[in-house]
């Protein structure tokens, strides 16, 4: 009989989970919100009530859960830090307090790391064992595959790609400070405030502390001149960070995520133009690929899945594919 996996992608607004086949393929699912503000212990019970709900009832055994939560996280010992958006999380043990209450392994990711990890097993990085995901959003985070296996580090720490350290002027500033929605938003507003004419005033009738990235990029697919300055500007600075990954770790492919990536051309023609500008080689660039992410919302429960089939990001991706070709 085939085992069933368990996913659960643990978030700051909502909580979902699912029931998935050797295959990835999602046989069930449900969802609730996460009410993180009602305490650790109910939030606990209900990641707890929401596994019972998808778990199977006609005897099918389960090979484990896989959780993608937000970091920081250990995923060798299975315990959530000091989540941000997660209110009174702090050095939660998720891994062994779900395995108490189950009996079954339980792996526990970050959720970019995990991205990445469905990305490379169904998505837009499938049969590539050099894999960089990033996510441009609210913030930066990637995930990385080096030779078909997760990047994880010591601790679970590693692969962090939004926190390469860049100067900007004269300050010490990251990638993500510097290329992230807020980001954006932040230079809008300090232009405009300065004097400069833009689109973005009218669509939020005049109110500048309604700036977002979201805002910015839309007066930049309409053609404002403003943003679309300060979104070129962004994809060079992305650019800038991909031209050190490359230098780093060589990829085959990066697969980029995330509502900003949602810009398209208007992002990704700057940062095209960064990598071939400032990387010491062409080699690093002429046959790299660069992709959309494809998995949309369910990338954390494939992800989950996916940590489940390669027992936390420890073994290599090709399990995932030998079992993908086997049924």
């Amino acid at each position: 009989m085939h085992e069933a996996i368990i996913a659960v992608d643990l978030g700051g607004t909502r909580v979902r989970a699912a029931r998935l086949n050797q295959s990835l393929d999602i046989q069930m699912r449900q969802e609730m919100l996460t009410e993180d503000e009602r305490g650790l212990d109910a939030t606990l019970g209900r990641i707890q009530e929401m596994i019972r709900a998808v778990w199977p009832t006609d005897g099918t055994p389960v090979a484990g859960i896989g959780i993608s939560a937000p970091g920081p996280l250990n995923p060798m010992t299975g315990v959530v830090v000091a989540p941000p958006n997660l209110k009174g999380w702090h050095n939660v043990p998720l891994a062994s307090i779900l395995r108490d209450a189950f009996g079954v392994p339980v792996y526990v990711g970050n959720d970019a790391n995990v991205a990445g990890l469905a990305e490379t097993a169904l998505g837009a990085a499938r049969g590539c064992r050099h894999v960089i995901f990033i996510t441009v959003s609210t913030g930066i985070g990637s995930g990385m595959i080096v030779d078909g296996k997760m990047l994880l580090g010591k601790v679970g720490l590693g692969a962090e790609a939004g926190h390469i350290i860049m100067i900007a002027g004269d300050q010490v500033s990251s990638l993500e400070k510097e290329a992230a929605g807020p980001s954006l938003a932040r230079k809008a507003r300090a232009r405009i405030e300065a004097g400069e004419e833009s689109l973005i005033t009218s669509l939020l009738n005049g109110d500048l502390k309604q700036i977002s990235g979201a805002t910015v990029g839309r007066a930049a697919q309409e053609g404002d001149r403003l943003a679309l300055d300060i979104v070129r500007e962004g994809g060079r600075m992305v650019g800038l960070g991909i031209v050190s990954l490359l230098h780093l770790f060589n990829p085959e492919i990066i697969v980029m995520g995330g509502g900003v990536s949602n810009l398209g051309e208007l992002l990704f023609a700057p940062m095209r133009e960064a990598i071939q500008r400032y990387c010491i080689d062409a080699s690093y660039w002429q046959d790299l690929r660069i992709e959309r992410a494809e998995l949309g919302e369910n990338v954390s429960i494939i992800g989950a899945g996916a940590l489940v089939i390669t027992q936390g990001g420890v073994a290599d991706v090709s399990h995932i594919a030998a079992r993908l070709n086997a049924t």
